[in-house]
């Protein structure tokens, strides 16, 4: 019998699910694999767009994804994993999910979930087996924009900004999932009625895995739902009831649909038999509560973490305690319990897809982007697009914008756009970020351009540490890894275990002309600002 400890994180992200086995005691990374709902044949079926991965909107700003997908995912990903892997030796999983995405569950869930439990149900498959269990066949995830009179009603209720960001930690962002969830309920009160469970998608997952629909969520994603009381680390009476005032059933029937609250690291049970029988799974393997996409990311770094991906999060250590009452940072905790404040721009590097899909190229073509980054000297062109509704700062969707005497050009365009975009994280980062020359980690697809991180260095005037990429799959299993050795009360150094499991470069040390062009009076970063403020005015949030 092998005396091996295998950790696996697994990430429910945007457009993937992806998976990281790690060695517990070898502290190495032994596997990673990684699916595309759009390429991959077993996960392309559902109905999402292949643009941005949501199915078709009814509505302007809705944004979700049907959870049967999540189930196949994780069969399709099992099925790849136990080709490279010996699942048996596997002793702990963990799961990171995209922040505020969440599912509705009816009352036969209990009862459905349940089946996972028996070795009988082995032939089938998680959607077979759990798709009569949803009272609503989508899940809302964080590009939803569609709930400004939501937002605005709980801010209110809640005795307004300030009140609630003392509170909650955060203002009420559109994205949010009570602010979501009262928006579905208005909408759909049939569907809200129907409703006896509402998870998050990280939290999901591990109800999944162990058979349970009623698995606590975790505090750390919590956060992001405008429903937790943020130092007390539990629902809030005074946020229940302004999110669920007019609702049918009011604050008990919104409270009674919430699972309770526990630790990310928390063990909520052992893996159910579906997954032992069908895919080689020891029966003691422990399932642990999961957590956000960037809280689990957040694990692998105790200082400041810049995430380039769909999104862009801006992560800033914190002690707990600070809030930022301007309401431009969200105040959260990571994948094993740490403070942190975050910044999220929905239009992130989705939007630079689309710049390059203007100029007739595929998603995954770089090389000529690249080329003419390394032609374009940093800090000229101001260029703008929002295709959705931001919260990083409040403002409408828009399009292409090119400020000064900007001319079109796969260069002036696509280094414009990564240029602007970058700059709107760090300005509105200001009144939250540290400065000064402490190292800024950076994550996400972007690391993989030299002329980007050239950017970002700049841009944040910081030496930049790109981290090679492993994102929030291997934070969950870096986060599992604790809590394993926590519930074996062996000692655990989550610092020291990252570091081996992830390496981080040499610093790019930002180019003193290159600062010059983006912070010298009347450079880049001014430029910005002037022209952003224009454009904000012009494009309110409807």
């Amino acid at each position: 019998m092998s005396s091996k400890r295998l950790a696996l994180g697994i990430d429910l992200s945007t457009q993937s699910i992806s998976a990281v086995v790690l060695d517990i005691d070898a502290r190495e990374k032994i596997a990673s694999l990684s699916l595309d709902y759009s390429k991959d044949q077993r996960l392309n079926g559902f109905g999402i767009r292949n643009t941005d991965y949501i199915l078709p909107p009814r509505t302007e700003g809705e944004a979700d994804q049907p959870p049967e997908m999540f189930l196949a995912a994780l069969d399709a990903i099992f099925t790849d994993c136990s080709r490279v892997v010996p699942l048996g030796d596997i002793v702990i999983i963990n799961t990171s999910g995209q922040q505020h995405g969440h599912v509705y569950l009816g009352y036969n869930a209990s009862s459905i979930f349940q089946l996972l439990q028996k070795r009988t149900s082995e032939p089938g498959t998680l959607v077979d087996l759990l798709k009569d269990s949803f009272s609503y066949q989508r899940a809302p995830i964080w590009m939803t924009s569609n709930t400004i009179q939501q937002a605005d009603f709980i801010r209110n209720a809640a005795g307004g900004k300030r009140s609630l960001i003392k509170l909650s930690g955060s203002d009420a962002q559109l994205r949010f999932t009570g602010i979501v969830i009262r928006r579905t309920a208005e909408r759909f009160p049939e569907i809200y009625v129907k409703t006896k469970i509402i998870q998050l998608i990280s939290n999901f997952v591990p109800a999944v895995l162990t058979g349970n629909a009623n698995v606590p969520a975790d505090f750390g994603n919590a956060c992001g739902m405008s429903l937790m009381n943020y130092r007390r680390k539990k629902w809030s009476d005074t946020l229940l009831e302004a999110a669920s005032k007019g609702l049918p059933g009011g604050k008990k029937a919104f409270r009674d649909k919430l699972p309770v609250i526990g630790e990310p690291d928390r063990i909520v049970g052992t893996i159910a038999a579906y997954f032992v029988y069908k895919y080689g799974f020891s029966s003691t393997c422990l399932i642990a509560a999961g957590s956000g996409d960037n809280p689990q990311s957040k694990v692998l770094i105790s200082g400041d973490l810049l995430s380039l991906g769909s999104s862009f999060v801006n992560m800033v250590a914190t002690d707990g305690k600070t809030l930022d009452m301007s309401g431009a940072a969200c105040a959260m905790y990571d994948g094993i319990g740490r403070p942190f404040l975050f910044g999220c721009r929905t239009n992130g590097a989705l939007v630079w897809d689309q710049v390059r899909a203007l100029y007739g190229m595929a998603k995954e073509e770089y090389g000529p982007v690249e080329a003419s980054l390394r032609q374009m000297p940093p800090g000229q062109n101001v260029v703008f697009w929002q295709p959705r509704k931001e919260s990083f700062p409040l403002s409408g969707k828009f399009d292409l914008e090119r400020t000064g005497d900007v001319s079109p050009g796969l260069g002036n365009d696509y280094a414009g756009i990564i240029e602007s975009s970058l700059a709107a994280v760090y300005h509105h980062s200001l009144s939250f970020s540290h400065t000064g020359q402490e190292k800024l980690y950076v994550t996400g697809g972007a690391i993989s351009s030299p002329q980007i991180m050239r950017r970002v260095a700049a841009i944040w005037n910081r030496p930049v540490i790109v981290m090679d990429k492993g994102g929030a799959a291997l934070g969950a299993a870096v986060a599992g890894v604790s809590a394993y050795l926590k519930s074996k009360n062996e000692p655990f150094d989550v610092e020291d275990f990252s570091s081996a499991v992830l390496s981080r470069n040499t610093p790019i040390q930002p180019g003193p002309e290159d600062v010059a062009a983006f912070h010298n009076p009347g450079g880049y970063l001014d430029r910005f600002v002037v022209a952003e403020s224009v454009l904000l005015k012009k494009h309110p949030v409807k």
